[in-house]
């Protein structure tokens, strides 16, 4: 089983191609879910015709597989509720500009 504390950090190992900065700062995770080695994320992109998109969601699943304990990881692309700038954590705000 792996905690929460450990796929957060393999996912920071995504990073946004455009942004450069990774998934988890810029506030893109929703929800993670771990129960018997399966991990469940819902994700979310900054638009919904992100270019990126495609990309992003293999790599989170494959950052997650790659967890001690991870058998199986599903990421989930939502739009519901829309992204934000206000999810980004106050380094990614400053790393863009975004006072």
């Amino acid at each position: 089983m792996a905690d929460e504390a450990k796929l957060l950090e393999a996912l920071k190992q995504v990073v946004d191609p455009e942004l450069m900065i990774n998934v988890v700062d810029l506030g893109l995770i929703y929800s993670i879910h771990e129960e018997d080695g399966k991990v469940t994320v819902e994700m979310t992109l900054t638009s919904p015709a992100c270019p990126a998109g495609p990309q992003l969601i293999q790599q989170a699943k494959m950052a997650l597989e790659n967890v001690e304990g991870v058998k199986e990881a599903d990421v989930k692309l939502v739009m519901s509720p829309p992204w934000t700038p206000d999810r980004m954590t106050e380094e990614a705000r400053d790393r863009l500009g975004i006072f």
